[in-house]
């Protein structure tokens, strides 16, 4: 009887046609027992080669001793070699049709050596003993559009290190999983984004540009290690989103770029398969086995390690084959368009086996243009993604809010035209990462006046997020006013929250977010004017905004009013949408938020006088850069 392990026709026919939905379980270095004998079965595909071996620690990095044998046609490279043991380093060596000798990492490894070094590791991740059920099953049973969202976007290596500089200071997974329970349990998020787990070589990609797309980043210690995160996360009800990087490669010598002396995973033509901008390789979504290397990874994060979502960067370079090119520097399709037909397919094969085998889990869309049906199913000629990130929002937000108050009345329209467009797709609210590096200032520095004016806008701008329809993120930092821009060589400046302005603005968060889960008007109906209705959208002169958010049902609704300006409104008055007492749950002024303490009375009674198409009106004084949350 065969080894389960080992190859066969069917795992070769699989693969071919692109459907092998577990082929990470037969590629790469296995641990296992063949007639009794232990050891280590080792897989590669590689169509153009010559010859491969393998070479490692088991055979002193010998170039002779270990060739793999060819299987079929396919191009796939198998041998079982007793020598070889759990942690010990190895490499596949391929000499291109032309002679040239390729040292390659293992393509479907599940673990790399610590950079510098670029092998691949023999490491077993079927042993790990999970005790997360209660938390998988709850959520293949959850509605995700009718339940918060709200994301706390962290890099690892970042949020927090050692200050004795071992390992670079670096937290393992284990210990980062205890601090970031220990902070969400504080600041109430429902989710974790990762940033770049999957094995990368340089530091300043941020794990974007990928070598190792089966192996989470050696940095943070083990494969088990990352599992005991997710189910630490898992265990204390919180989610885990994984940042996935199908869209393009960097051209490493031990990565994937000429694989096997060739153009293999990368598009041949470099018109399809280069990105100038970015330097890097563009997956060939035509060939079979690159699309099935990508559907099997996105079903290994998801299967094997139990993450609850992908949100998959840069899928606009993916859907455009003129993304960022420069006439001449781009293919057209076989219609003459430049829409990548391979990419279009493969998101909407991908999406489909997901859910299909994963009910629960989530897939997002790092998506910047106005492509259509995004996060519609492919049955409706959509992609199929769960959500998609609002990146309109997000540029006009982030303008509007740079502001001088005094020119905000002619922009302010930049904050109402998000909900022109909203119920076009399912959307996400990003302020990530990518809006504070790069010269572009924090968040915090983003906002215009004197440092006390800097906070009071920022409380504004997040309370108009929370408000608004759409699942939240945040990147880590942004929530107690982080000075700095984000850089990946060192932690977030957590000593700013011994300063009471830092630590207002933390506790503002997080209300925001406590309101946001207990509230079901803020997030059950997030893609529809139902769940939405403007009282005031056109008072540009004073820069004010008021809206109420509803639910399923008509209990709790909440009212927002907020002032963009420094100029106080003491007679303030809008029209409401219902008779009847208005309590007041929240006043960015307040002193405890390091506010200027402005009052507002804690329960307001409507008055019959017609305003803003109202037959009801509520009256009260609003602060200078002031937002007011009523209940009603």
């Amino acid at each position: 009887m065969a080894n389960e392990i080992e190859i066969t026709q069917e795992d070769l026919y699989l693969f071919g046609k692109g459907t092998h939905y577990e082929i990470y379980k037969k590629m790469g270095a296995h641990l296992t027992e063949i007639d009794g004998i232990k050891g280590v079965y080792f897989a590669v595909w590689a169509p153009n080669a010559k010859e491969v071996h393998v070479i490692g620690e088991f055979n002193d990095w010998n170039e002779e001793i270990h060739p793999l044998i060819r299987l079929g046609e396919i191009g796939v490279y198998a041998r079982f070699i007793p020598e070889a043991k759990e942690n010990q380093n190895y490499k596949f060596l391929i000499t291109s049709s032309n002679g040239k000798k390729l040292y390659k990492a293992d393509p479907f490894a599940n673990f790399a050596e610590y950079r510098p070094g670029t092998a691949s590791k023999i490491t077993d991740i079927t042993s790990f003993d999970w005790k997360d059920e209660y938390w998988m099953s709850q959520r293949e049973a959850k509605d995700t559009f009718m339940e918060p969202m709200s994301i706390y976007e962290c890099h690892i290596g970042s949020f927090m290190r050692h200050p004795n500089g071992k390992n670079e200071g670096y937290y393992t997974y284990r210990e980062f999983a205890d601090r970031i329970v220990s902070y969400l349990k504080e600041m109430p998020y429902t989710h974790v984004e990762i940033m770049g787990i999957a094995e990368y070589p340089f530091d300043g990609s941020w794990g974007y540009q990928v070598t190792g797309y089966y192996a989470p980043t050696s940095r943070y210690g083990t494969p088990s290690d990352f599992k005991y995160l997710v189910e630490t996360l898992h265990k204390n009800e919180i989610g885990i989103i994984l940042d996935w990087v199908p869209a393009h490669f960097p051209k490493d010598a031990h990565g994937l770029a000429e694989f096997d002396g060739q153009a293999l995973f990368e598009h041949p033509d470099s018109r399809r398969g280069e990105q100038p901008d970015w330097g890097t390789k563009i997956f060939n979504y035509e060939k079979s086995e690159v699309s099935n290397f990508l559907l099997a990874n996105a079903l290994f994060w998801v299967e094997q390690f139990h993450v609850d979502g992908l949100r998959v960067d840069a899928v606009a370079s993916m859907l455009y084959l003129d993304y960022a090119k420069e006439d001449g520097e781009w293919l057209s399709n076989k219609y003459g368009g430049n829409e990548n037909l391979a990419a279009i397919e493969f998101f909407k094969h991908l999406n489909s086996v997901i859910k299909k085998r994963n009910p629960g889990v989530i897939t997002i869309a790092e998506e910047s243009t106005a492509w259509p049906k995004v996060t519609d199913t492919p049955e409706n000629g959509g992609l199929g993604f769960t959500y998609k990130w609002n990146m309109g929002w997000m540029h006009d937000f982030c303008e509007y809010m740079k502001l001088d108050p005094f020119f905000r009345k002619d922009n302010h329209y930049k904050m109402t035209f998000a909900m022109s467009y909203n119920e076009s797709e399912r959307y996400i609210l990003p302020l990530s990462h990518d809006e504070v590096v790069h010269l572009k200032c924090s968040m915090l520095n983003k906002m215009p006046g004197y440092m006390m004016d800097k906070f009071a806008n920022l409380r504004l701008g997040y309370t108009y997020m929370f408000g608004h329809e759409g699942k939240k993120l945040l990147f880590m930092g942004q929530d107690f006013g982080q000075l700095q821009e984000w850089s990946e060589k060192r932690e977030l400046d957590w000593n700013l929250l011994a300063e009471p302005n830092h630590k207002g603005m933390q506790t503002y968060v997080r209300e925001l977010l406590l309101l946001y889960k207990e509230y079901a008007c803020l997030h059950e109906i997030d893609s529809s004017w139902e769940g939405f209705q403007w009282m005031n959208a056109d008072d540009a002169d004073r820069s004010i905004y008021s809206f109420v958010r509803r639910g399923k049902t008509d209990q709790k609704e909440l009212l927002f009013i907020i002032n963009m300006t420094p100029i106080a409104r003491e007679d303030y008055q809008v029209g409401v949408p219902r008779k009847g007492e208005y309590k007041l749950l929240l006043n960015s002024d307040d002193a405890r938020f390091g506010g200027r303490g402005h009052q507002i009375p804690s329960l307001l009674n409507t008055k019959n006088i017609l305003c803003n198409n109202q037959q009801q009106v509520i009256q009260f004084p609003l602060p200078a850069y002031g937002a007011a949350v009523f209940e009603y």
